[in-house]
């Protein structure tokens, strides 16, 4: 089994469990020694944390250049390419103009970090990611409300679409639909996510290219045999440098 659990089950229930002899002492003891052996031998019994080895590192060691070039690696080697059918991305960087809609499409730490993180050195949203490369960005959340969606305004995201040379869609989910201790009861888009992608895919001059941000799986069977959906990206929550990684690989500058 697990010698340690992040939620409150165990704190709950294993005292019970030992007292009627559902659980031997003997495996807390095993979960207590593999637990405590590591933290013993990495030194952090050793006295004072900050005049150990590693207690003077701070931020102008956790945020060199190095370890940027690190996160931006991360993110850009954790980008999933689903879908090119209509040879749609790269886009040229002679790019004049270019759409950014949906709920994450400029999203904050909520999003982008995802459920597990310290603090961001540069935070990049995926709207700044695509400001370094365009000339002209034109950008709209597509729904009021965030990834439920509840709210679409899709009328006026259609609008935005139509007079623009590319659009990319930001949609996918965030912690208020999946993080520790929540789970989704289905794999759908929330809210009105569907109908926006279709009905602002349906309005562009091009093939959009559909960008998902989310951590578990969703159904977007929909959009797999949609000619009007060029390009499918999965970014997972791609952490602080996940817009510029983004627009790399939509650029061209890194091959998913």
């Amino acid at each position: 089994g697990m010698d340690v659990e992040c939620g409150d089950y165990f704190t709950n229930h294993s005292k019970s469990a030992v007292l009627q002899k559902k659980v031997p002492i003997s495996h807390i003891d095993r979960a207590l020694h593999n637990l405590f052996s590591i933290r013993i031998r990495l030194g952090l019994f050793d006295g004072n944390p900050t005049k150990l080895k590693y207690g003077s590192i701070g931020p102008n060691q956790v945020c060199s250049k190095q370890n940027l070039n690190l996160a931006l690696e991360a993110a850009r080697s954790g980008i999933v390419l689903l879908k090119n059918n209509a040879k749609i991305l790269p886009l040229p960087k002679s790019t004049n103009s270019i759409a950014i809609i949906g709920p994450n499409a400029n999203s904050s730490s909520k999003v982008v970090l995802g459920n597990y993180f310290g603090r961001p050195c540069n935070l990049v949203t995926i709207k700044q990611g695509f400001e370094s490369y365009a000339k002209n960005i034109v950008y709209h959340y597509g729904c009021s409300d965030g990834t439920k969606c509840l709210n679409a305004e899709i009328e006026q995201a259609v609008e935005v679409a139509k007079k623009v040379d590319y659009v990319v869609l930001v949609m996918g989910l965030d912690q208020s639909q999946e993080r520790e201790s929540h789970d989704r009861d289905d794999l759908e888009l929330p809210g009105k996510q569907q109908e926006l992608i279709e009905s602002v895919a349906k309005a562009s001059k091009r093939p959009v290219i559909l960008v998902l941000l989310c951590g578990g799986p969703v159904d977007i069977s929909f959009a797999k045999f949609d000619d009007k959906i060029g390009g499918i990206l999965w970014a997972g929550y791609p952490g602080e440098l996940g817009g510029l990684a983004l627009a790399q690989i939509v650029f061209g500058d890194y091959n998913p």
